[in-house]
């Protein structure tokens, strides 16, 4: 809620950005729904400034729901359809995206092969803007070394990803001797490994990428930072500082290995839509800045997940305002020279 405390501290900045574009919506659906009310809504939205810097969406997802199975979608009515190349091609309008790096949706095992085989084939026929993937997979499992031998050598392919359960036989394979050694399998292709945990496993990831020299980790989504409780620890709040605290020592240990990098992204999903600014947002991606250094952060735009609090245009926008006082060679390793070097993509500039 915007409180009369709250919108004297970010008053000026949501009169500067006219709340982004981002207004309150009666239910996500609005936000995520094609049609007529929502282009019309999107048209509402203020120009964008000039971004004079080129940008690669480093986190694409796509899923068609008559191909794939997503059980997390029975918990996200507004996200239960299917987000095809040519919805995202309408989100990224007006942007300058050059390119996309598709990111599992965390299909059913059963549908592993299937997601792989729909992304690469969309790479292979030039579906802009995506030119490459990170596919799902299951690092623990007996049959993981068979999948990866499967894409090994594939160009499109850049690393694998798996979210963990967040229970306790989650966080007892994701921290087993058998997960690392799955790891270790991604460094021999030369592929990385998405890091998507909650921010108090993260000082514990560390170790993981200790035991996995060869192999490139990526911090999705700022470590999962929530800048609600960046906020709260701000205003005092003693539960929030602790969380703080354990995110900073988690990021820290991880930044710590030359080898992990960190995507700057997720903070936008975790607001309400409409009652918010890049205020809110900038301290989580300055501190990801500092942590991990101008070489090693990157964009990455999240949708349609990112739609939970905005549009991928508003994230753009926020991120562009939060970033507009630093340097311009910065601003360009950030938006796409960061991660053309990283994924070793083809550079469009």
């Amino acid at each position: 809620m915007l409180t009369r405390r709250r919108f004297l501290r970010v008053g000026p900045a949501i009169a500067a950005t006219a709340y982004l574009g981002c207004r309150a919506r009666g239910a996500l659906g609005d936000a995520t729904t094609d049609g007529p009310v929502a282009r019309a809504e999107a048209s509402a939205e203020p120009s964008l400034p000039e971004l004079e810097v080129p940008v690669v969406d480093t986190h694409q997802h796509l899923w068609d729901l008559s191909k794939v199975r997503l059980p997390w979608l029975q918990g996200s009515p507004g996200l239960n359809r299917s987000f095809l190349p040519s919805d995202y091609r309408e989100a990224a309008q007006g942007l300058p995206i050059q390119q996309a790096v598709y990111m599992e949706v965390a299909v059913v095992e059963e549908d592993l092969v299937r997601e792989a085989e729909y992304v690469l084939d969309l790479c292979r026929r030039g579906e802009a803007p995506t030119t490459a993937a990170v596919i799902g997979g299951r690092p623990a499992s007996p049959d993981f070394a068979q999948y990866v031998e499967r894409f090994r050598g594939d160009p499109y392919i850049k690393g694998i990803r798996f979210i963990p359960p967040g229970t306790p036989d989650g966080r007892e394979m994701f921290f087993s001797r058998a997960f690392s050694r799955g790891l270790g399998l991604l460094g021999e292709c030369g592929w990385s490994f998405d890091i998507c945990v909650p921010p108090d496993w993260l000082e514990e990831t560390a170790a993981i990428v200790a035991r996995c020299p060869d192999t490139r980790f990526i911090v999705d989504h700022c470590g999962n930072a929530d800048p609600n409780r960046f906020r709260e620890a701000e205003e005092g709040v003693a539960a929030a500082k602790a969380y703080c605290q354990k995110w900073h020592a988690g990021m820290e240990a991880l930044a710590g290995h030359r080898a992990v990098v960190c995507k700057i992204s997720g903070i936008i999903s975790r607001m309400r839509p409409g009652e918010w600014a890049a205020e809110d947002l900038a301290p989580v991606v300055h501190e990801c800045v500092r942590i991990f250094g101008e070489d090693r952060v990157m964009f990455a735009g999240d949708w349609p997940v990112c739609t939970k609090g905005g549009t991928l245009r508003s994230w753009v926008t926020a991120l562009q305002s939060i970033v507009a006082s630093r340097s311009l060679a910065f601003r360009r390793k950030l938006f796409a020279e960061n991660a053309i070097r990283f994924y070793g993509l083809p550079s469009k500039s």
